[in-house]
């Protein structure tokens, strides 16, 4: 019986040791190990939200050299799109044409994030309209709506 008690300790002991190597810990007690190791987690989390920020606020990458135009994504997701657009520079009345066309499609915005300040960035996920279901719409289908939407934005401007 003591045998069993003291491979559990020394097992303890071991991952304990071991997560006291990952954190970089100096702690001695088990305690402090395990508060050092929370923390340690706590930073990794900033850093993984420091760093999707980092990603979503990153253009998207184009094959176009003309950079005046806003860059357009669209991916295909299991239950719906995820719609990137992006342009160097401000683009005051653009967000609403794009929302206007995304609903026309007949898709629902679930979740977006804009930014309009120097430059425009929209990155919106939808999802089909229920009430729309014998209209077939692909990646091809939203990227030209938008695209018609950003064309006829700029018309108007």
């Amino acid at each position: 019986m003591v045998s069993r008690e003291q491979k559990r300790a020394a097992v303890l002991h071991e991952k304990l040791q071991l997560l006291r190597s990952i954190t970089k810990s100096h702690a001695l007690s088990e305690s402090s190990i395990i508060v050092d190791a929370s923390k340690y987690i706590q930073e990794l989390k900033h850093k993984v939200e420091r760093l999707n920020q980092d990603i979503t606020t990153t253009p998207p990458q184009s094959n176009s050299n003309n950079t005046s135009w806003p860059q357009i994504e669209v991916e295909t997701l299991e239950k719906g799109f995820l719609v990137n657009v992006y342009s160097e520079r401000s683009c005051p009345g653009l967000l609403v044409s794009i929302l206007e066309v995304i609903e026309d499609l007949g898709l629902n915005v679930i979740e977006a994030r804009v930014s309009c300040t120097d430059t425009f960035s929209l990155q919106a996920f939808g999802g089909e309209n229920e009430e729309n279901e014998e209209a077939i719409i692909n990646a091809q289908v939203v990227t030209k709506a938008v695209f018609e939407a950003i064309k006829s934005w700029r018309e108007s401007n």
